[in-house]
């Protein structure tokens, strides 16, 4: 079985840790590979982070793929022109706004943070569905319990095990990720498999959510690296 976490940030992107520490640290907890998720600058930045990927992936001998994150849907509208230019699209929701847009294009990969700092999951129904319709897979961010405490905690661990009912619910793809930002911070697979198993997944379906459905997600999204834009193809 393979491992992925699929959101982690280093000292590019608001991060602690060089690209290096991180590969590092996730080769040696056993992952087949990761997304280093980025900001978007510009096109030489993008560029410039990828050399910094090709080496490492060779240097260490594991596979990194590129993540763009999208903070406002005014960015998403712009990222989701520049599908090609990347491995993964995630849009970091919060808002019941941001999270419905991002459920409703299949240009997205990822909606990350969709519960970040309220009291409810920040999803619904309507979004449930059209998480599902469109293959948008739905994040369970193990950071939000490192970085909180007491009241703050308790209502992270109930925001995410109302999403993981609304997922028993509708079946969109459900994953966790560590959310790093320091090579410290990655947890190991069967540790945030276990997680989710105590939040209510069944243990084989809780492993599922950080290998098979990651390793969906990444096929799926390199496919989408295909097209110029949504429904223009490059033909090799």
């Amino acid at each position: 079985m393979k491992f992925y976490d699929l959101h982690i940030h280093s000292a590019f992107s608001g991060g602690k840790s060089s690209l290096e520490e991180l590969a590092s640290m996730v080769k040696n907890l056993g992952y087949a590979g990761f997304c280093y998720v980025v900001y978007y600058e510009n096109e030489k930045r993008i560029s410039q982070i990828k050399n910094e990927i090709e080496k490492n992936e060779n240097k260490l001998d594991i596979k990194i793929f590129l993540g763009i994150e999208a903070r406002s849907i005014r960015e998403l509208n712009f990222l989701l022109s520049k599908r090609n230019k990347f491995d993964l699209l995630l849009a970091r929701g919060g808002s019941v706004e941001m999270n419905r847009i991002a459920c409703s294009h299949k240009g997205v990969d990822i909606l990350t943070h969709p519960s970040y700092e309220r009291r409810d999951c920040g999803l619904n129904h309507v979004s449930a569905k059209l998480a599902r319709k469109n293959g948008v897979s739905i994040e369970i961010n193990f950071r939000e319990v490192l970085i909180s405490s007491k009241i703050t905690r308790a209502r992270v661990i109930k925001n995410f095990k109302d999403i993981i009912k609304l997922h028993k619910k509708y079946k969109f793809p459900l994953i966790i990720n560590s959310g790093a930002i320091s090579h410290w911070e990655i947890c190991d697979p069967l540790s945030l498999s276990s997680f989710l198993h105590l939040l209510g997944l069944e243990l084989k379906e809780a492993k599922n959510c950080i290998s098979k459905i990651p390793e969906k997600i990444i096929k799926d999204a390199l496919k989408k690296k295909d097209y110029l834009r949504p429904g223009i193809k490059v033909i090799k």
